[in-house]
């Protein structure tokens, strides 16, 4: 009986549940939050090998775990981490995760990188699961290549941190093979969680998708998918949409919308086809891990097969929403079939790794889809009463802020005061070394010109160029084109006591209309005393307050494209043309210095593009006149209206 009484605390010890503390190492108990441990497990040098002198550049494999536990009384929603990778990492795995940006494995990481639970988004407290660290933790198992650490040395990211709003983390720590934080939750954020346990709030973004399930069985669903764009500067144009299936789903039919490929070689080959053996694959749309969609053409709006969606089939356009509300959603349906173990009516997973872009429009970085409260559509037989979506989705993608991308637009100054043109900067839309036998400078400023050259292709100037500038010593090779589709002419063309005048002059040298265009000019200074346009339908934007946004009018809404000239032999192209003055008072914008700079816009977007500005204005020693305008100012316009006239009677 003694030895037992000796032996009994023993006994209890064991018999205990094992501790949170004891479960994840390294003070993972006196975190009070959210703790996230980054583990370095192995690596080893994989080919091509390289020399020592080049050991930076030797390529090795790695091998980490990544892991969120969550230690605090509330469930966490969404969980969102941040690993600072910085050894030039490349990731070719990442399980029960996904990067958050939409980047498809293998991807670049090397400049950090934010992960995103998947297929478990959430995270569950202690209180709520007794303890179960299964439901309160996430593992992510992490295999990809880094560049120039060796054993015995670590490759640890410089920083991890939890990327969910409302927390604060300390700085990271590392030492030996790993590196760990703890988050705690800022008492003065607002919380995130909606009545609804399982809902999340709708965010804001450059631009929404709306993932919304309008009916379910067990084998299949039918969605919506809504494109909506919120920036009033940014527009797509032949838009495509691409997203990837994470459990097998594949689209059996579709209308509002297309995909680049129908192909259903991978269900007839692969599982789909073992378990749905009775389905006519030849009807299905797509069975692609990651199908690429893309609009419908305008005449099929009405088309019962394929359209009657609203905001559906626009030939991928989707204007900004100050221009026109109406046309800046784009919307289509299409039926997904699922795969065991997802055959019950409830099991719905929203594909993942959204990506959006347009032949003519920004750059968009996608994060994953956040469940939201169910969407409401107007009710099928007209009633009075609006019918909910079974479950809503929400991505939000915005504008890339990336410096790499080449503008598509540029912009040239000039004004009454100067008979020279300030042209487009040097390779303002990017050069190419693909015609060997063109030998220009593409580090040359560009040369002054002749008004009259701003009509003529950059390859028709030369000789103009030359007489323009025959002064001075000129560059030998002389500078590269802009290699723009767009030029943009900002000519000051009047400054007067009580106010001063404009002129903007589009140039289309694509060999496409541009339908619907837009355009944006800001000034910093002289916004204030914005007027009028007189040719373009022109308004300062209500969330700003130093930009003009310009579209066409009714009827003038397109941009023509460049055209033969009249002698094709003799004659350069000619390109599509739209001008318009704009008038400017002084009585609100005291003090402005018209000539100086205050004149000539700070930021020009054409398109939802922002475009290439010249590094200089034009000069003169007396930059006042009255109201009438230079012998430059005069031939311009004369040169646009015999354009614009030529091109409207050509259309008839």
């Amino acid at each position: 009986m003694a030895t037992l009484l000796i032996f009994l605390p023993l006994i209890l010890l064991i018999s205990l549940p094992v501790s949170i503390s004891q479960t994840s190492s390294n003070n993972a108990g006196d975190c009070n939050g959210i703790f996230i441990t980054y583990v370095y497990t192995s690596g080893f040098p994989i080919p091509p090998n390289v020399s020592t002198s080049n050991s930076n550049n030797q390529a090795y494999n790695f091998r980490s775990n990544l892991t969120i536990l969550n230690n605090s009384p509330d469930e966490l929603k969404s969980w969102r981490v941040f690993v600072g990778f910085q050894h030039r990492e490349l990731l070719v795995s990442a399980s029960h995760a996904v990067l958050a940006d939409g980047t498809t494995l293998p991807g670049d990481v090397g400049n950090g990188t934010v992960f995103a639970g998947f297929p478990t988004t959430d995270l569950k407290s202690a209180i709520q699961t007794a303890g179960d660290v299964n439901q309160m933790q996430a593992r992510i198992e992490l295999v990809g290549t880094q560049y120039g650490v060796a054993s015995p040395a670590v490759p640890l990211p410089s920083s991890i941190s939890l990327a969910n709003d409302g927390f604060l983390c300390s700085p990271s720590t590392s030492q030996g093979d790993r590196t760990q934080v703890c988050c705690l939750k800022d008492s003065n954020a607002k919380s995130n969680i909606t009545i609804h346990e399982e809902i999340q709030p709708r965010q804001e973004g450059d631009l929404t998708i709306m993932f919304d399930v309008t009916s379910s069985s067990e084998s299949n669903y039918w969605a919506q998918v809504t494109i909506s764009n919120n920036d009033n500067t940014s527009r797509l144009d032949n838009w495509k949409l691409s997203w990837e299936w994470m459990r097998d789903e594949f689209i059996y039919s579709m209308r509002g919308a297309y995909p680049t490929v129908v192909d259903t070689g991978d269900c007839i080959f692969g599982k789909q086809g073992g378990y749905y053996k009775g389905m006519d694959f030849s009807k299905a749309f797509n069975c692609e891990k990651r199908p690429t969609i893309i609009d419908l053409p305008l005449e099929k709006t009405n088309d019962t097969a394929l359209g009657m969606v609203p905001f559906c089939c626009r030939n991928g356009t989707i204007l900004p929403p100050f221009m026109d509300a109406s046309k800046s959603k784009s919307a289509f349906v299409m039926q997904v079939y699922k795969m065991s173990p997802d055959l019950n009516i409830s099991a719905i997973h929203p594909p993942q790794n959204w990506k959006i872009n347009g032949t003519y429009s920004p750059g968009y970085v996608c994060g994953p889809p956040v469940r939201v409260s169910s969407s409401l559509f107007p009710n099928p037989a007209g009633l009075s009463s609006d019918t909910a979506a079974v479950a809503s989705w929400q991505v939000i993608c915005n504008i890339s802020s990336s410096t790499l991308k080449k503008p598509k637009c540029c912009v040239s100054f000039s004004a009454f005061f100067n008979d020279s043109v300030v042209p487009c900067n040097t390779c303002a839309c990017g050069c190419s070394n693909a015609n060997p036998s063109n030998v220009c400078s593409a580090s040359e400023p560009a040369l002054l010109l002749p008004p009259e050259a701003l009509l003529v292709p950059f390859d028709n100037r030369t000789e103009m160029a030359k007489d323009f500038n025959k002064r001075r010593d000129l560059p030998n090779p002389l500078p590269c084109g802009d290699n723009c589709g767009v030029s943009i002419n900002w000519h000051l063309l009047s400054d007067f006591r009580g106010g001063w005048t404009a002129r903007i002059t589009l140039f289309n040298w694509g060999d496409t209309n541009i339908v619907d265009w837009f355009a944006a000019v800001q000034l910093d200074k002289a916004i204030q005393g914005f007027e009028k346009g007189y040719s373009f339908n022109g308004t300062i934007m209500p969330d700003t307050n130093n930009t003009i946004f310009m579209q066409g009018f009714s009827g003038l809404n397109y941009l023509l494209a460049e055209r033969r000239g009249d002698n094709p032999r003799k004659d350069p192209p000619v390109p599509g043309t739209q001008q318009s003055v704009i008038s400017f008072t002084k009585k609100t914008t005291p003090g402005i210095d018209v000539g100086a700079g205050d004149g000539f816009p700070s930021k020009v977007y054409f398109n939802g593009e922002e475009c290439s500005l010249p590094v200089i204005l034009p000069s003169g020693s007396d930059r006042r006149v009255p109201l009438a305008s230079s012998a430059f100012s005069l031939l311009l316009t004369m040169l646009v209206l015999m354009v614009l006239q030529l091109s409207l009677w050509l259309e008839i």
